[in-house]
Order: structure tokens, then sequence, then C-alpha cells
């Protein structure tokens, strides 16, 4: 089997519950539980890329693997900011509001 067909199904695998929470997520363990869960995979994501990158600057990853890896932490990074903006956004809307 290929390695890169392995990394490549494993990346998907990985990316595929963000797009399908679970109802347990939102229900069960509360949205804090959910928010923790998010950070982690955030930190778990760049914690990854840098991986790749650094087994790639050393000549152990192949030129593949760096460019999912960055395009994930690329994602990351970017939903990050919106969710960001959106926080600051509503913080803005709720300063607004006549008391």
């Amino acid at each position: 089997m290929d390695v890169r067909t392995s990394f490549a199904a494993q990346t998907y695998a990985q990316a595929r519950p963000a797009t399908q929470p679970s109802p347990s997520a939102a229900g069960a363990s509360g949205t804090s539980g959910g928010f923790a869960r998010a950070l982690d995979d955030f930190a778990q994501t760049m914690r990854a890329g840098e991986a790749t990158a650094t087994a790639a600057l050393t000549g152990g990853a192949d030129p593949h693997a760096l460019v999912e890896a960055l395009a994930a932490s690329e994602l990351a990074v970017e939903t990050a900011v919106t969710l960001r903006d959106k926080v600051v956004e509503a913080y803005q809307e709720i300063l607004r509001m006549p008391v």
C-alpha cells in the first residue's frame, strides 16, 4: 500500500467529523465541551503541520504530505479567524444595544 494514499485517507477521516458533528457533542457534554474539543483539534492540526514541515525539511516526508499538512493548517487558521471575527461582531452588536 502506498504511504501517501494511507496518509490521505487518515487526513480525510480526521477532517470528516468536522463537517458531520455527532449529536451527543451538543447534547450531553454541553457547549463548553464542544469548544474545548475544537481547540484541541486545532492545536493537534497545527502540531501535525509543524511536524510534517520539519520532516519535509529533513527529508523524512514527501512534498505531497507537506502540501496536505499546510492546507489543513491553513484551513484550521482560517476557521479560527472566522470564528473570532463572528464573536467580535456579536460582542460589538451587544455593545450597540440601547440600555
